[in-house]
């Protein structure tokens, strides 16, 4: 079966719009578990999310507790009656989950990146009886298809309760986020699959708590099903990823101020072509970012060996190049020049700016 027409939603039928699964990067001790988790429920969270099992980029970090964190997930349970969902790689890590009566299960954007791997985990879950509902991150790579490859694999194996959870991309370079979003692409799943329950985890977008706002609401603007959210009870301290974890009152607050989602994704060429600016807007923002920082380090440089900040014939220069060049690609030679003019103001302004602070 290659369909994934008749899949349904892996949530609980009580977790609200937006849906919500929050919970720690990492499973760390039982009393962390259970603070955060109480907090939550508190709060009106009924999905707790915590990884058990660490993929860790570099060796010699912080790689999971194993299998006693999920007797924690059990206990979560247990005190504050909400679901439960875990990270899982290997066909050992599901049939212990599973064991342990974790009701959802993520596979992650390594795990989903390799048809191997997402092979092994859908065979595991073919031999269960009762097997967890299943939702999947996006592959690190911008690859809708390898996206849909992988959910298809869970689906050959028997798993209705399915969905799809948008993580963002790996991309080299400086970034405002960890990882680009790239929002075309599940604009695009949700137009090939308007059935799909599609979940965005903006913790892992962002890579910064004070981003992870922003993200969440970008999802909701986009109609996005819920999302997933790491939350720490004391997040500095946190064993992994702490940068980008709130505190349950942190989301909740934040919850409170996101629109729900009305489940219609807009599915017209308008909205795609938004998109596709929406992204060139950023990428534009991030390479000028990207200059201002070069910029700054010639004007320590211009400091430290007393040159000038502003040298003329490099402006007349720059100038007369970049709009030759911009004019080559279709752009207006004025707009050119009055952009073109801005950034060098902005860049000398700085460069003095350094000078003055070192005289």
């Amino acid at each position: 079966m290659n369909s994934l027409d008749d899949i349904t939603n892996p949530l609980p039928s009580d977790c609200g719009s937006p849906a919500i699964m929050a919970g720690p990067c990492s499973a760390e001790s039982r009393r962390q578990m259970l603070d955060t988790a109480r907090a939550l429920a508190e709060g009106g969270i009924n999905i707790f999310r915590a990884g058990v099992w660490k993929p860790r980029t570099l060796p010699g970090g912080f790689e999971g507790v194993g299998l006693p964190g999920l007797d924690w997930l059990a206990d979560v349970k247990a005190a504050t009656g909400m679901a439960t969902a875990t990270e899982v790689a290997t066909p050992a890590h599901v049939k212990a989950a599973a064991a342990s009566g974790v009701d959802i299960l993520w596979i992650g954007a390594r795990t989903s990146a390799n048809p191997f791997a997402v092979q092994e985990v859908a065979d595991a879950l073919a031999g269960l009886s009762n097997p967890p509902a299943i939702i999947v991150k996006n592959p690190v790579s911008p690859d809708i298809n390898l996206w849909i490859g992988a959910m298809q694999r869970i689906r050959e194996a028997g798993i209705t309760r399915l969905g799809a959870v948008h993580r963002g991309f790996t991309t080299y370079g400086e970034n405002l986020y960890r990882n680009t979003p790239h929002w075309a692409i599940p604009f695009e799943l949700r137009r090939r699959l308007p059935g799909l329950t599609l979940l965005c985890d903006p913790s892992h977008i962002a890579g910064r708590r004070d981003l992870v706002e922003q993200v969440a609401r970008k999802a909701m603007a986009m109609h996005f099903d819920g999302l997933i959210v790491e939350c720490h009870c004391c997040p500095d301290e946190a064993l992994s990823d702490a940068a980008q974890q709130l505190t349950p009152a942190q989301l909740i607050e934040m919850i409170k101020s996101l629109p729900a989602s009305n489940r219609a994704m807009p599915d017209t060429e308008l909205e795609a072509m938004r998109l596709q600016i929406d992204r060139i807007d950023e990428s534009l923002l991030e390479t000028l970012a990207r200059r201002m920082q070069l910029t700054d380090e010639i004007g320590r440089y211009k400091q430290l060996h007393s040159l000038s900040a502003v040298q003329p014939q490099r402006y007349r220069s720059m100038i007369e190049t970049r709009t030759r060049f911009g004019t080559d690609l279709g752009l207006n030679p004025d707009f050119l020049r009055v952009i073109l003019s801005a950034i060098h103001e902005e860049s000398v302004r700085r460069q003095v700016e350094i000078c003055c602070k070192n005289d």
